[in-house]
Parts: C-alpha cells; sequence; structure tokens
C-alpha cells in the first residue's frame, strides 16, 4: 500500500455483520503499525532488564530504580486519554508522526541524563507520546481491519509489543550488560526517528480527513458501565503480570540461583511465550470473547501462585516464566476490542482507556511490587502481588461475560450488535455518529 494509492478503511460486509473470512489477510498498515508498538513495549520495559545496571550507575537502589517504569505507566495513565481528546481535530497520520519524534528526543534525553529525577522527568514526557501513538494506532488498525477482525488486528499490533519482549528488552539487556545501559536508549531514538516516514508512508490518508466527534460525544463513552468493566480488567489483568515480570530479574537471581548472564535469555523466553499468546488471543477473542478473557485470568492467577511456590527451584520457575508470559497478556486484544466496541463513537477515547487501564495496573501493581520486594518477602514478593492481582481480574471478566449474555452479545461483534451497544450505552445522538462515519470500522448511511 503506497500514499498515491488509496486504502480502503473498511471491508465489506459479507450477510449479517461478518466482514469477510476470519482468516482473510490484514491490511498491510496493520503490520506498519506493529513495527511502532515495538519500539513502545520495548521502552516500557528494556528497564526491566537493565535494573541493576542503572541502579548502580545512579547509586541508588533496585527498588528506587524501578520508578523508572512506575513513572512510565503513570505517564500512561493521564497522557493516553490526555491525548487522544487533544489531538481529536489532529490527522492521525500526523498524531502518529509526532509521537514518534517526542519519543525519540524524550529517549535522547535518558540516554544523556546523569540523575534520577531527569531520567523519571524524562520517562514521564515520553510516556505521554507513547500513549498517543498506541491509543491512535489501535483505532487505526480496527478501522482497516473491520469489525469482524478487530480483535486479530489489534492482537497482531499487540504482537509488535510482544515481539518487544522477544528481541528488543531481551537485546537491551544483553547490550546494557556489554556496552553500559544507555546504549539501548540511544538505539530506540534512532529508530523513533526512522519509523517516522515509514509511518507517513503507509497510514491512510483518509484518516486525516476524518471529522472529528465533539467533545460532549467523546466524553459520553465514560457513561457506558461494560466500559468500565473492561478498564477494570485491563488494569488487573496486567497489572498482575507485570507485578511479576518488572523485579523478574532478582527473582531469576536471587531467589532461584540463576547467573545473571542467563537472564536475557528467559526474558527471550516469556517474550516469545507472550507473543504467540497475543497473536492466539486475538483470534480466540474474535469468535469467543468472554471465555477467552475469564480462562486467561484463572489461569494467569495460577500460574502466578506456582511461580511463588516453586521460585526457589531454577528450572520449574523458567519454565512458569516463559508460561506467563503465554497466557499473562493473551486477553488484552480481546479486551482493547471490547473498550473499542462498547465506547461506540468514541474509539479512540476507549483505546485511551484501556492504555490508561493497563499501565495504571502496572503502575500500582510495580509500586507493591518494589514494596513487597524490600520486605520480609524478598525476592518472591513481587509475585505474590502478582498473584493477588490477577485473581481480581476473573470477577470484571465473569460480570462482562453476564452483562453480554443479558444484551445477546455473547459472540462476535456483528453490525446490529454495535448498533445497540451504542444506544444501549448512550454514547450520544444519531447525528454524532453521523460526524464520525464509523463505529468501530463499520460504515454509518
Amino acid at each position: 500500500m503506497t500514499s498515491g494509492r488509496p486504502a480502503r478503511p473498511n471491508v465489506p460486509v459479507d450477510g449479517p455483520g461478518r466482514a469477510g473470512s476470519g482468516s482473510a489477510r490484514l491490511p498491510f498498515v496493520v503490520y506498519v503499525l506493529a513495527v511502532g508498538t515495538f519500539l513502545m513495549l520495548t521502552t516500557e520495559f528494556v528497564v526491566a532488564g537493565l535494573l541493576p545496571e542503572i541502579a548502580g550507575d545512579l547509586q541508588v537502589s533496585v527498588a528506587h530504580a524501578g520508578l523508572l517504569i512506575t513513572v512510565f505507566a503513570v505517564g500512561m495513565i493521564i497522557g493516553a486519554p490526555t491525548m487522544a481528546l487533544l489531538t481529536r481535530r489532529t490527522p492521525r497520520r500526523v498524531t502518529l508522526m509526532s509521537a514518534l519524534a517526542v519519543f525519540a528526543v524524550g529517549h535522547v534525553v535518558v540516554a544523556v541524563g546523569d540523575s534520577l529525577p531527569l531520567l523519571l522527568i524524562a520517562r514521564f514526557g515520553t510516556a505521554w507520546a507513547t500513549g498517543a501513538f498506541w491509543s491512535v494506532a489501535s483505532v487505526v488498525a480496527t478501522r482497516s481491519a473491520g469489525p469482524a477482525a478487530s480483535s486479530r488486528a489489534l492482537g497482531l499490533v499487540g504482537a509488535g509489543g510482544m515481539l518487544a519482549n522477544v528481541i528488543g528488552v531481551p537485546v537491551g539487556a544483553f547490550a546494557g550488560q556489554l556496552s553500559g545501559w544507555r546504549g539501548p536508549f540511544w538505539a530506540l531514538a534512532v529508530l523513533a526517528l526512522a519509523a517516522v516516514p515509514l509511518i507517513a508512508w503507509h497510514v491512510p490518508r483518509e484518516e486525516d480527513g476524518a471529522p472529528a466527534v465533539t467533545v460532549r460525544s467523546e466524553l459520553g463513552a465514560v457513561r457506558s458501565g461494560r466500559l468500565w468493566l473492561v478498564l477494570a480488567a485491563c488494569a488487573t489483568t496486567t497489572g498482575g503480570v507485570l507485578s511479576a515480570y518488572s523485579y523478574v530479574s532478582p527473582l531469576l537471581t536471587d531467589r532461584a540461583g540463576i547467573a545473571p548472564a542467563w537472564v536475557p535469555l528467559v526474558l527471550v523466553g516469556f517474550g516469545i511465550g507472550s507473543l504467540i499468546g497475543t497473536v492466539v488471543g486475538g483470534r480466540l477473542g474474535d469468535v469467543h470473547p468472554h471465555a477467552t478473557t475469564i480462562a486467561v485470568a484463572a489461569s494467569t492467577a495460577v500460574v502466578l501462585l506456582a511461580i511463588v511456590l516453586l521460585s526457589a527451584h531454577p528450572v520449574p520457575t523458567v519454565l512458569l516464566v516463559v508460561l506467563l508470559g503465554v497466557l499473562g497478556l493473551s486477553a488484552n486484544p480481546v479486551l482493547s476490542s471490547l473498550a473499542v466496541r462498547f465506547a461506540g463513537v468514541a474509539p479512540t477515547l476507549g483505546v485511551a482507556l484501556s492504555v490508561s487501564a493497563y499501565n495504571l495496573g502496572t503502575a500500582v501493581g510495580s509500586w507493591f511490587a518494589g514494596r513487597a520486594l524490600d520486605s520480609g518477602l524478598g525476592a518472591s514478593g513481587p509475585a505474590v502481588v502478582g498473584t493477588v492481582i490477577a485473581a481480581l481480574t476473573v470477577v470484571p471478566a465473569v460480570v462482562i461475560a453476564l452483562a453480554g449474555r443479558r444484551h445477546g452479545t455473547a459472540g462476535s461483534t456483528t453490525a446490529d450488535e454495535v448498533s445497540v451497544d451504542v444506544a444501549h450505552d448512550g454514547l450520544g445522538r444519531a447525528d454524532d455518529r453521523r460526524q464520525d462515519g464509523v463505529v468501530v470500522g463499520l460504515p454509518l448511511g
């Protein structure tokens, strides 16, 4: 797809609400956006593999260095919905390019910074750009793929982020051990700038001319009860997994007795698992969204509990960390798709709120995990915190499923269901819906 040939933003609807075959090829722009999310998730979690090096260089404790993860999450919590509203009249293509440029500047500041407060400020600012990119990229992906493949498209965009755990985070940790922790941040800055022309070339120009929905209609999205249930599930599912993952290095070295040189390989295992889980979860979510979210929530809590109980044994611990990657984040594409759906006429704000929820869970979870690390629980403390938070995900997941049955939407999203969701959730008037022209990728007459 090139800028000289208009992109098709929606997949035609074949019959009652089915956008083509479930195996149809996704638009190329979805793969391009996955490149951007690769960079975004790499920067969010590369710190997890560099905590000892950063702490030693800045002469702070590992728990204090872990604030670089927490403050990034806080920046995403505030920045994602704020930027969704501030940039609603800005062409999405321009927003994506600008976000990458700010992202690059933030990483240069981190690479040259020599104090923890400066690094925290730079990470906070970078998180705003990341939130803007992720929210807009998710909406562009769902509109390009069409409603019947929305979870699959978000799964692929999310897989770009998961690929960060396969390549970006482990390579960053390995490079940090060899040449210093600042090198990976320089590399991320360069890669972000290189991605700007890629986005400019491939993101459909039709998105540039999409009229903006009124602020009143955007804010009306938050009146959806089911949207808030989805956001609660987003927070707890991610908070549970990343509470443990953020401090996986001390768990592996101090508790399981694994040599530090092997930690990047374990991170690769987690990343491969999360990549597979995200893709598979996206496919399952298009067919069985509620069963997928409930099963993932329950199984993740069990895996985290097993890590707590077996963390003194290296082989089981490594295997369980990989399994946590497969299961832990596999429901995220489904939850993001549901957030877009229940937000009605405000899909960008819906995704932005889900991004905020993911990072609220990460911020709260990593903060409690850091406190648990310094407590009598020691290196297994973060996994204990993660087990409790992950188990809480079952509650909103079950309530969402029951609400879906009550509304008659237990299966995959259809054209009629989207119209019902907008009517039930009170997300604006008919003229507001026509302003946007599309609700979750469906053209409105």
